[in-house]
């Protein structure tokens, strides 16, 4: 009999753990992308370094009431990077290696760009799990298509949402922080005088 009770107990709080342990799925795309003006468009070809373990690179972070959300954020944040660069160079492709010299010189590109990316997401309320604030920050290490480091460009980008604009985008806040990051990015990129 104290055995079977045991036995209840634990499997009841196996499956509370269980239970509290799953993370509520968002997704963090950006809702929109800085436009691309061909006057003001550098002449250059750039390429920007994401591996398919990046894209693979599941993150979970709070959300609220005590719940934990998950996405990808490079997988998620790959437009963001890609339409912000495409904003300042006439031409812009993807490499899966900076290391990669022959992809990267035969495409004729000046720079190559490696994103690392860190994101925050928190929420107030104690009954619903979606979060209202999301802070993402990347740091691009610049190189020339030899691999030599040239600097490194940051962008920060935050995100804020109500409860009540949810309604089925549970990542809204993170997707708005996506939408900021890309405008933060170009601005930075575009205002460096050694890489236009």
């Amino acid at each position: 009999m104290l055995h079977i009770r045991y036995w209840r107990l634990s499997l009841a709080a196996a499956l509370l753990a269980l239970l509290t342990a799953c993370a509520h799925p968002i997704n963090i795309s950006p809702l929109e992308t800085p436009a691309r003006n061909e006057a003001e468009l550098s002449n250059k070809k750039v390429v920007y370094v994401m591996t398919d373990a990046d894209r693979t690179k599941e993150v979970i972070t709070p959300g609220g009431g005590g719940d934990k959300v998950s996405y990808f954020p490079y997988r998620d944040l790959e437009k963001s990077i890609r339409d912000a660069l495409r904003a300042v160079y006439a031409d812009v492709s993807v490499v899966k290696s900076a290391s990669d010299q022959e992809a990267i010189k035969a495409f004729g590109a000046s720079y190559v760009f490696s994103p690392t990316l860190t994101t925050t997401t928190e929420s107030p309320s104690l009954f619903t799990w979606p979060p209202t604030k999301v802070g993402i920050d990347l740091t691009c290490q610049v190189s020339d298509p030899s691999g030599k480091v040239l600097m490194s460009v940051r962008a920060q980008g935050s995100g804020v949402a109500e409860f009540s604009e949810f309604k089925s985008d549970f990542g809204l806040a993170g997707r708005r922080a996506a939408s900021h990051l890309a405008e933060q990015l170009k601005q930075e990129v575009k205002s460096n005088p050694q890489l236009r």
